[in-house]
Protein backbone atom coordinates (compact mmCIF):
# COMPACT_ATOMS: atom_id res chain seq x y z
CA UNK A 1 0.00 0.00 0.00
CA UNK A 2 3.13 2.35 0.92
CA UNK A 3 4.44 1.90 -2.33
CA UNK A 4 1.29 2.38 -4.37
CA UNK A 5 0.93 5.48 -2.56
CA UNK A 6 4.08 6.86 -3.06
CA UNK A 7 4.04 5.84 -6.97
CA UNK A 8 0.35 8.04 -6.96
CA UNK A 9 2.73 11.06 -5.47
CA UNK A 10 5.13 10.93 -8.53
CA UNK A 11 2.05 10.57 -11.30
CA UNK A 12 0.01 13.86 -9.89
CA UNK A 13 -0.20 16.69 -12.06
CA UNK A 14 2.81 19.65 -12.30
CA UNK A 15 2.25 21.93 -9.88
CA UNK A 16 -0.20 20.16 -7.94
CA UNK A 17 0.74 19.19 -4.30
CA UNK A 18 0.89 15.25 -3.55
CA UNK A 19 -1.41 14.29 -0.88
CA UNK A 20 -1.47 10.86 1.34
CA UNK A 21 -4.35 8.97 2.60
CA UNK A 22 -5.49 9.94 5.63
CA UNK A 23 -4.40 6.31 8.04
CA UNK A 24 -6.48 3.41 8.22
CA UNK A 25 -5.67 3.37 11.95
CA UNK A 26 -5.35 6.68 13.37
CA UNK A 27 -3.43 7.67 16.95
CA UNK A 28 -4.97 6.23 20.19
CA UNK A 29 -3.86 7.23 23.64
CA UNK A 30 -4.42 5.71 27.32
CA UNK A 31 -2.87 6.49 30.42
CA UNK A 32 -1.38 4.10 32.22
CA UNK A 33 -1.30 1.80 34.21
CA UNK A 34 -4.35 0.82 33.54
CA UNK A 35 -5.21 -1.71 36.88
CA UNK A 36 -2.08 -1.79 39.60
CA UNK A 37 -1.70 -4.98 41.39
CA UNK A 38 -3.40 -7.15 38.34
CA UNK A 39 -1.62 -9.73 36.31
CA UNK A 40 -1.70 -11.67 33.25
CA UNK A 41 -3.91 -9.09 31.89
CA UNK A 42 -6.75 -10.37 29.31
CA UNK A 43 -9.29 -7.34 27.63
CA UNK A 44 -12.11 -8.98 25.65
CA UNK A 45 -14.23 -6.49 23.84
CA UNK A 46 -17.63 -7.81 22.96
CA UNK A 47 -20.57 -6.93 20.93
CA UNK A 48 -22.54 -5.09 23.37
CA UNK A 49 -20.27 -2.22 23.51
CA UNK A 50 -17.98 -2.93 26.79
CA UNK A 51 -14.71 -4.50 27.44
CA UNK A 52 -14.44 -7.01 30.14
CA UNK A 53 -11.24 -7.10 31.63
CA UNK A 54 -9.86 -10.19 34.26
CA UNK A 55 -6.49 -10.64 35.63
CA UNK A 56 -4.98 -12.55 38.43
CA UNK A 57 -4.88 -10.85 41.64
CA UNK A 58 -2.04 -11.31 44.06
CA UNK A 59 -4.06 -13.17 46.86
CA UNK A 60 -4.46 -15.79 44.14
CA UNK A 61 -7.88 -17.02 45.08
CA UNK A 62 -10.46 -15.46 43.29
CA UNK A 63 -11.79 -14.32 39.89
CA UNK A 64 -12.57 -10.94 39.20
CA UNK A 65 -14.29 -9.20 36.63
CA UNK A 66 -14.94 -5.32 35.27
CA UNK A 67 -16.31 -3.72 32.23
CA UNK A 68 -16.40 -0.03 30.70
CA UNK A 69 -17.44 1.01 27.31
CA UNK A 70 -13.40 2.34 27.15
CA UNK A 71 -10.30 0.74 27.63
CA UNK A 72 -8.92 3.62 29.80
CA UNK A 73 -12.53 3.43 31.27
CA UNK A 74 -11.71 -0.22 33.02
CA UNK A 75 -8.87 1.61 35.75
CA UNK A 76 -12.10 3.07 37.55
CA UNK A 77 -14.76 0.47 36.66
CA UNK A 78 -16.88 -1.22 39.28
CA UNK A 79 -14.52 -4.81 40.29
CA UNK A 80 -17.08 -8.14 40.86
CA UNK A 81 -15.70 -11.22 42.00
CA UNK A 82 -17.51 -14.17 40.32
CA UNK A 83 -15.58 -17.19 41.51
CA UNK A 84 -13.86 -18.06 44.32
CA UNK A 85 -10.88 -20.37 44.88
CA UNK A 86 -12.62 -23.83 46.87
CA UNK A 87 -12.16 -24.01 50.55
CA UNK A 88 -10.47 -27.55 50.42
CA UNK A 89 -8.81 -30.32 46.94
CA UNK A 90 -8.59 -29.24 43.65
CA UNK A 91 -9.42 -25.12 42.57
CA UNK A 92 -8.05 -24.53 45.75
CA UNK A 93 -4.76 -22.38 45.52
CA UNK A 94 -3.08 -20.90 43.33
CA UNK A 95 -5.60 -19.48 40.42
CA UNK A 96 -4.14 -17.70 37.87
CA UNK A 97 -4.52 -15.78 34.37
CA UNK A 98 -7.87 -15.80 33.90
CA UNK A 99 -9.22 -15.02 30.77
CA UNK A 100 -13.10 -14.53 29.51
CA UNK A 101 -14.48 -15.37 25.91
CA UNK A 102 -18.01 -15.51 24.78
CA UNK A 103 -18.76 -18.44 22.88
CA UNK A 104 -21.66 -19.53 21.06
CA UNK A 105 -23.98 -17.43 23.14
CA UNK A 106 -22.73 -17.88 26.41
CA UNK A 107 -19.52 -16.59 28.51
CA UNK A 108 -16.51 -18.86 29.47
CA UNK A 109 -13.50 -18.22 31.90
CA UNK A 110 -10.04 -20.39 31.14
CA UNK A 111 -7.99 -20.18 34.45
CA UNK A 112 -5.78 -22.51 35.78
CA UNK A 113 -5.50 -23.18 39.89
CA UNK A 114 -3.83 -25.71 41.99
CA UNK A 115 -5.23 -27.53 45.18
CA UNK A 116 -5.06 -26.49 48.78
CA UNK A 117 -2.80 -30.15 49.49
CA UNK A 118 -0.69 -29.48 46.28
CA UNK A 119 -0.35 -25.45 45.48
CA UNK A 120 1.69 -27.06 42.63
CA UNK A 121 -0.33 -29.04 41.05
CA UNK A 122 -1.55 -26.44 38.23
CA UNK A 123 -4.41 -27.77 36.00
CA UNK A 124 -6.72 -25.80 33.49
CA UNK A 125 -10.32 -25.41 34.39
CA UNK A 126 -13.43 -23.98 32.98
CA UNK A 127 -16.43 -21.59 33.90
CA UNK A 128 -19.43 -21.50 32.45
CA UNK A 129 -21.64 -18.16 32.77
CA UNK A 130 -25.27 -17.42 31.34
CA UNK A 131 -26.49 -14.10 30.97
CA UNK A 132 -26.31 -11.32 29.04
CA UNK A 133 -23.49 -9.14 31.47
CA UNK A 134 -20.84 -11.70 33.15
CA UNK A 135 -20.69 -9.53 35.78
CA UNK A 136 -24.17 -10.68 36.96
CA UNK A 137 -24.45 -14.25 35.35
CA UNK A 138 -24.72 -17.62 36.51
CA UNK A 139 -21.50 -19.16 36.54
CA UNK A 140 -21.21 -22.99 36.96
CA UNK A 141 -18.01 -25.35 36.55
CA UNK A 142 -17.29 -27.22 33.61
CA UNK A 143 -14.57 -28.97 34.99
CA UNK A 144 -10.69 -29.57 34.57
CA UNK A 145 -9.69 -29.40 30.76
CA UNK A 146 -7.93 -33.35 30.29
CA UNK A 147 -5.06 -33.29 27.82
CA UNK A 148 -2.38 -35.78 26.96
CA UNK A 149 -1.15 -35.78 30.75
CA UNK A 150 -1.78 -34.97 34.02
CA UNK A 151 1.10 -32.66 34.61
CA UNK A 152 1.65 -28.84 35.21
CA UNK A 153 -0.67 -26.99 33.13
CA UNK A 154 -2.04 -23.61 32.44
CA UNK A 155 -2.72 -20.14 30.64
CA UNK A 156 -5.22 -21.85 28.52
CA UNK A 157 -6.46 -19.62 25.24
CA UNK A 158 -9.17 -20.16 22.59
CA UNK A 159 -9.22 -18.68 18.99
CA UNK A 160 -11.05 -19.43 15.88
CA UNK A 161 -9.31 -19.97 12.46
CA UNK A 162 -10.84 -20.97 9.18
CA UNK A 163 -13.66 -21.60 11.63
CA UNK A 164 -11.95 -24.13 13.43
CA UNK A 165 -11.49 -23.26 16.93
CA UNK A 166 -8.73 -24.18 18.71
CA UNK A 167 -7.06 -24.23 22.36
CA UNK A 168 -3.13 -23.27 23.03
CA UNK A 169 -1.91 -23.93 26.40
CA UNK A 170 1.11 -24.22 28.48
CA UNK A 171 1.92 -27.52 29.56
CA UNK A 172 4.64 -29.47 30.98
CA UNK A 173 6.15 -32.31 29.41
CA UNK A 174 7.03 -34.85 32.19
CA UNK A 175 9.84 -36.78 30.10
CA UNK A 176 11.62 -33.77 29.81
CA UNK A 177 13.74 -31.27 31.62
CA UNK A 178 11.75 -28.32 31.35
CA UNK A 179 8.87 -26.25 33.08
CA UNK A 180 6.72 -25.68 30.19
CA UNK A 181 5.64 -25.56 26.85
CA UNK A 182 3.21 -24.40 24.32
CA UNK A 183 0.66 -26.71 22.67
CA UNK A 184 -2.25 -26.10 20.34
CA UNK A 185 -5.50 -28.56 19.77
CA UNK A 186 -8.77 -28.41 18.58
CA UNK A 187 -11.54 -27.93 20.47
CA UNK A 188 -14.68 -30.15 20.69
CA UNK A 189 -16.22 -27.88 22.86
CA UNK A 190 -15.28 -24.48 24.81
CA UNK A 191 -14.27 -27.32 27.83
CA UNK A 192 -12.69 -30.55 25.76
CA UNK A 193 -10.16 -30.87 23.20
CA UNK A 194 -9.80 -33.55 20.71
CA UNK A 195 -7.36 -34.82 18.55
CA UNK A 196 -3.69 -35.33 19.57
CA UNK A 197 -2.08 -32.00 20.74
CA UNK A 198 0.69 -30.26 19.15
CA UNK A 199 3.76 -28.64 20.95
CA UNK A 200 4.37 -25.11 19.06
CA UNK A 201 7.33 -23.91 21.01
CA UNK A 202 9.94 -25.51 23.75
CA UNK A 203 12.66 -23.01 25.89
CA UNK A 204 15.90 -23.83 23.87
CA UNK A 205 17.02 -19.99 23.46
CA UNK A 206 19.08 -18.25 26.31
CA UNK A 207 16.09 -15.88 26.42
CA UNK A 208 13.73 -18.22 26.96
CA UNK A 209 15.51 -19.77 30.03
CA UNK A 210 16.57 -17.43 32.73
CA UNK A 211 15.76 -18.50 35.81
CA UNK A 212 13.10 -21.03 34.70
CA UNK A 213 12.87 -23.09 31.20
CA UNK A 214 9.30 -21.41 30.23
CA UNK A 215 7.12 -20.65 27.35
CA UNK A 216 3.59 -20.06 28.79
CA UNK A 217 0.95 -17.14 28.44
CA UNK A 218 0.01 -18.21 24.49
CA UNK A 219 -1.54 -15.11 22.73
CA UNK A 220 -3.41 -14.71 19.56
CA UNK A 221 -3.81 -12.27 16.75
CA UNK A 222 -4.78 -12.25 13.17
CA UNK A 223 -3.55 -10.40 10.57
CA UNK A 224 -3.31 -9.93 6.58
CA UNK A 225 -4.02 -13.54 6.73
CA UNK A 226 -1.61 -14.40 8.99
CA UNK A 227 -1.63 -16.42 12.34
CA UNK A 228 0.67 -15.01 15.01
CA UNK A 229 1.09 -16.26 18.18
CA UNK A 230 2.94 -14.28 21.01
CA UNK A 231 4.07 -16.12 24.52
CA UNK A 232 5.73 -15.47 27.55
CA UNK A 233 9.58 -17.03 28.96
CA UNK A 234 11.91 -17.34 31.59
CA UNK A 235 11.35 -16.24 35.28
CA UNK A 236 8.79 -13.74 36.10
CA UNK A 237 10.77 -11.10 37.44
CA UNK A 238 12.99 -8.48 35.18
CA UNK A 239 13.78 -11.45 32.88
CA UNK A 240 10.24 -12.15 31.75
CA UNK A 241 9.96 -10.95 27.90
CA UNK A 242 7.74 -12.30 24.94
CA UNK A 243 8.60 -14.24 21.78
CA UNK A 244 6.34 -14.72 18.71
CA UNK A 245 5.38 -17.72 16.36
CA UNK A 246 3.71 -17.30 13.14
CA UNK A 247 2.21 -19.11 10.72
CA UNK A 248 -0.38 -18.84 7.31
CA UNK A 249 -4.34 -19.10 8.15
CA UNK A 250 -4.66 -21.18 5.43
CA UNK A 251 -1.81 -23.66 6.92
CA UNK A 252 -2.40 -26.99 8.67
CA UNK A 253 -2.29 -25.33 12.43
CA UNK A 254 -1.79 -28.63 13.83
CA UNK A 255 1.73 -28.97 11.91
CA UNK A 256 4.32 -27.68 13.73
CA UNK A 257 6.17 -27.18 10.55
CA UNK A 258 4.00 -24.74 9.20
CA UNK A 259 5.12 -22.40 12.29
CA UNK A 260 8.33 -20.12 12.85
CA UNK A 261 9.81 -18.74 15.85
CA UNK A 262 11.26 -16.00 16.34
CA UNK A 263 14.96 -16.19 17.18
CA UNK A 264 14.98 -13.11 19.13
CA UNK A 265 12.40 -11.84 21.93
CA UNK A 266 9.60 -9.06 20.70
CA UNK A 267 9.42 -7.44 23.89
CA UNK A 268 11.74 -7.18 26.78
CA UNK A 269 12.45 -4.85 29.79
CA UNK A 270 13.42 -1.60 29.50
CA UNK A 271 15.62 0.65 31.69
CA UNK A 272 15.14 3.89 30.27
CA UNK A 273 11.43 3.63 30.68
CA UNK A 274 10.98 1.87 34.01
CA UNK A 275 9.55 -1.01 32.77
CA UNK A 276 10.42 -5.13 33.93
CA UNK A 277 9.29 -8.28 33.04
CA UNK A 278 6.68 -7.30 30.61
CA UNK A 279 4.59 -10.62 29.71
CA UNK A 280 1.46 -12.64 29.77
CA UNK A 281 -0.20 -10.54 27.22
CA UNK A 282 -3.32 -10.20 25.57
CA UNK A 283 -4.71 -8.14 22.64
CA UNK A 284 -7.56 -6.19 22.02
CA UNK A 285 -8.84 -3.31 19.63
CA UNK A 286 -9.37 0.47 19.90
CA UNK A 287 -12.95 1.41 20.50
CA UNK A 288 -12.88 2.48 16.95
CA UNK A 289 -11.79 -0.99 15.99
CA UNK A 290 -8.88 0.51 13.93
CA UNK A 291 -6.03 -0.09 16.25
CA UNK A 292 -4.91 -3.38 18.07
CA UNK A 293 -3.75 -2.87 21.29
CA UNK A 294 -1.25 -4.81 23.25
CA UNK A 295 -2.24 -5.79 27.12
CA UNK A 296 0.28 -6.74 29.47
CA UNK A 297 1.92 -6.70 32.89
CA UNK A 298 5.09 -5.35 33.92
CA UNK A 299 6.76 -3.61 37.34
CA UNK A 300 8.23 -0.36 37.70
CA UNK A 301 11.22 -2.11 39.47
CA UNK A 302 13.93 -4.60 38.30
CA UNK A 303 14.88 -5.86 41.74
CA UNK A 304 12.74 -8.01 43.94
CA UNK A 305 13.40 -9.55 47.03
CA UNK A 306 12.52 -13.16 47.20
CA UNK A 307 10.14 -15.01 45.15
CA UNK A 308 8.67 -12.87 42.42
CA UNK A 309 5.66 -14.26 42.54
CA UNK A 310 5.11 -13.08 46.27
CA UNK A 311 5.29 -10.04 44.53
CA UNK A 312 2.64 -8.09 44.41
CA UNK A 313 3.06 -4.76 42.13
CA UNK A 314 3.08 -6.20 38.33
CA UNK A 315 0.28 -4.21 36.49
CA UNK A 316 -1.96 -4.35 33.77
CA UNK A 317 -0.92 -1.80 31.00
CA UNK A 318 -1.96 -1.25 27.35
CA UNK A 319 -0.72 0.27 24.28
CA UNK A 320 -0.88 0.61 20.65
CA UNK A 321 0.46 -2.70 18.52
CA UNK A 322 1.99 -1.39 15.14
CA UNK A 323 2.78 -3.29 11.70
CA UNK A 324 5.49 -3.50 9.56
CA UNK A 325 5.61 -3.24 5.96
CA UNK A 326 5.95 -6.79 5.91
CA UNK A 327 2.47 -7.57 7.62
CA UNK A 328 4.79 -8.19 10.64
CA UNK A 329 3.57 -7.36 14.46
CA UNK A 330 6.00 -4.25 15.76
CA UNK A 331 6.02 -4.61 19.78
CA UNK A 332 8.02 -1.60 20.53
CA UNK A 333 9.52 -0.96 23.86
CA UNK A 334 7.19 -1.27 27.29
CA UNK A 335 6.27 2.83 27.05
CA UNK A 336 6.98 4.70 30.32
CA UNK A 337 3.82 5.31 32.69
CA UNK A 338 1.75 8.18 32.02
CA UNK A 339 -0.12 8.85 28.14
CA UNK A 340 1.31 6.91 25.43
CA UNK A 341 2.72 7.84 22.53
CA UNK A 342 1.93 8.11 19.33
CA UNK A 343 3.49 8.72 15.68
CA UNK A 344 3.43 10.93 13.18
CA UNK A 345 3.29 10.62 9.72
CA UNK A 346 4.07 12.76 6.64
CA UNK A 347 1.32 14.11 5.01
CA UNK A 348 2.74 14.14 1.41
CA UNK A 349 5.19 11.17 1.76
CA UNK A 350 2.66 8.31 3.04
CA UNK A 351 5.02 5.79 4.46
CA UNK A 352 7.46 8.31 6.32
CA UNK A 353 7.10 8.84 9.70
CA UNK A 354 8.68 12.02 11.95
CA UNK A 355 11.98 9.74 13.65
CA UNK A 356 15.04 10.59 15.91
CA UNK A 357 18.60 9.56 13.85
CA UNK A 358 21.89 10.36 16.33
CA UNK A 359 19.23 13.18 17.98
CA UNK A 360 18.68 15.31 14.52
CA UNK A 361 14.53 15.03 13.60
CA UNK A 362 14.07 13.91 9.96
CA UNK A 363 11.29 11.91 8.43
CA UNK A 364 12.02 8.17 7.09
CA UNK A 365 10.20 5.15 5.90
CA UNK A 366 10.75 1.47 7.76
CA UNK A 367 11.68 2.99 11.26
CA UNK A 368 13.88 0.53 12.77
CA UNK A 369 13.41 0.80 16.26
CA UNK A 370 10.41 1.88 16.44
CA UNK A 371 10.34 3.39 19.01
CA UNK A 372 12.40 6.19 17.85
CA UNK A 373 9.17 7.52 15.88
CA UNK A 374 7.11 6.99 19.14
CA UNK A 375 6.59 10.43 20.50
CA UNK A 376 4.26 11.58 24.20
CA UNK A 377 2.13 14.60 22.92
CA UNK A 378 2.59 16.31 26.58
CA UNK A 379 2.07 19.82 28.41
CA UNK A 380 3.74 22.28 26.81
CA UNK A 381 7.03 22.86 28.90
CA UNK A 382 5.78 26.60 29.01
CA UNK A 383 2.17 25.72 29.96
CA UNK A 384 -0.78 27.73 28.19
CA UNK A 385 -2.01 25.31 26.48
CA UNK A 386 0.74 24.46 24.38
CA UNK A 387 2.10 21.12 24.02
CA UNK A 388 5.63 19.31 23.86
CA UNK A 389 6.87 16.34 21.96
CA UNK A 390 8.64 13.92 24.37
CA UNK A 391 10.58 10.95 22.98
CA UNK A 392 9.15 7.25 23.74
CA UNK A 393 12.77 5.79 24.26
CA UNK A 394 14.72 8.57 25.67
CA UNK A 395 12.05 10.42 28.48
CA UNK A 396 12.98 13.59 29.15
CA UNK A 397 14.71 14.23 25.66
CA UNK A 398 11.76 16.44 23.45
CA UNK A 399 12.10 17.46 20.27
CA UNK A 400 12.99 21.11 19.94
CA UNK A 401 14.69 23.87 17.58
CA UNK A 402 17.76 24.95 17.34
CA UNK A 403 19.08 27.93 15.01
CA UNK A 404 15.57 26.61 12.89
CA UNK A 405 16.93 22.88 13.07
CA UNK A 406 15.00 20.07 15.18
CA UNK A 407 16.45 18.14 17.04
CA UNK A 408 16.00 15.62 20.05
CA UNK A 409 17.56 17.13 23.10
CA UNK A 410 17.66 16.89 27.09
CA UNK A 411 15.49 19.05 28.78
CA UNK A 412 17.58 21.39 30.75
CA UNK A 413 15.37 23.04 32.63
CA UNK A 414 16.08 26.52 31.12
CA UNK A 415 13.60 28.94 29.82
CA UNK A 416 14.85 28.76 26.13
CA UNK A 417 14.57 25.32 26.26
CA UNK A 418 11.01 25.16 27.40
CA UNK A 419 10.26 27.75 24.48
CA UNK A 420 12.22 26.01 21.63
CA UNK A 421 10.61 22.63 22.54
CA UNK A 422 7.17 23.96 23.04
CA UNK A 423 3.90 24.14 20.00
CA UNK A 424 0.73 24.87 19.03
CA UNK A 425 -0.97 22.21 18.00
CA UNK A 426 -2.88 23.55 15.03
CA UNK A 427 -5.37 21.47 12.51
CA UNK A 428 -3.10 20.24 9.34
CA UNK A 429 -2.52 23.29 7.28
CA UNK A 430 -2.95 21.21 4.17
CA UNK A 431 -5.79 18.83 5.79
CA UNK A 432 -7.56 19.40 8.95
CA UNK A 433 -7.75 15.79 9.46
CA UNK A 434 -3.72 16.21 9.99
CA UNK A 435 -2.15 18.07 12.34
CA UNK A 436 0.49 21.14 12.34
CA UNK A 437 3.19 21.86 14.87
CA UNK A 438 3.51 26.37 15.19
CA UNK A 439 6.46 27.32 17.08
CA UNK A 440 5.67 28.62 20.40
CA UNK A 441 8.16 31.63 20.54
CA UNK A 442 8.36 31.86 16.91
CA UNK A 443 4.98 32.54 15.48
CA UNK A 444 4.15 31.54 12.25
CA UNK A 445 7.14 28.74 11.94
CA UNK A 446 6.13 25.30 11.64
CA UNK A 447 7.67 21.54 11.68
CA UNK A 448 8.43 20.92 8.28
CA UNK A 449 10.55 18.28 6.39
CA UNK A 450 12.63 19.60 3.66
CA UNK A 451 14.90 16.90 2.35
CA UNK A 452 14.01 14.59 4.70
CA UNK A 453 15.17 16.65 7.81
CA UNK A 454 12.71 18.85 9.90
CA UNK A 455 13.12 22.46 10.20
CA UNK A 456 10.48 25.02 11.59
CA UNK A 457 9.64 27.23 8.97
CA UNK A 458 7.29 29.57 7.41
CA UNK A 459 5.17 27.85 5.03
CA UNK A 460 4.23 30.25 1.79
CA UNK A 461 3.61 27.59 -0.72
CA UNK A 462 1.01 24.76 -0.76
CA UNK A 463 4.24 22.10 -1.20
CA UNK A 464 5.37 24.19 2.29
CA UNK A 465 2.14 23.04 4.23
CA UNK A 466 1.90 19.96 2.98
CA UNK A 467 5.09 19.53 4.17
CA UNK A 468 4.20 20.80 7.78
CA UNK A 469 1.45 18.61 7.89
CA UNK A 470 1.57 14.93 9.47
CA UNK A 471 -0.87 12.32 10.42
CA UNK A 472 -1.39 10.86 14.36
CA UNK A 473 -1.02 7.17 14.28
Amino acid sequence: MAMLVALAACLVAPGSTAQAAVPDSPAVTYTNPIAEKRADPHIFRHTDGYYYFTATVPEYDRIVLRRATTIQGLSTAQEVTIWTKHSSGVMGAHIWAPEIHFIDGKWYVYFAAGASNDVWAIRMYVLEGTGSNPLTATWAEKGQIRTQWESFSLDATTFVVGGVRYLAWAQRDPSVNNNTDVYLARMANPWTITGTPVMLSRPTYSWETVGYKVNEGPAVIQHGGKVFMSYSASATDSNYCLGLLSASASADLLDAANWTKSSTPVFTSNAATSQYGPGHNSFTVSEDGRSDVLVYHDRSYKDISGDPLNDPNRRTRVQKLYWKADGTPDFGIPVADGVTPQRLSSYNLADRFIRHWEYRARVEAGVSPLADSQFRVVAGLTGSGTVSLESANFPGYYLRHRNFEVWLEKNDGTARFASDATFHRRAGLADSAGVSYESYNYAGRYIRHYEYLLYVQAPSTSTDRADATFYAQ
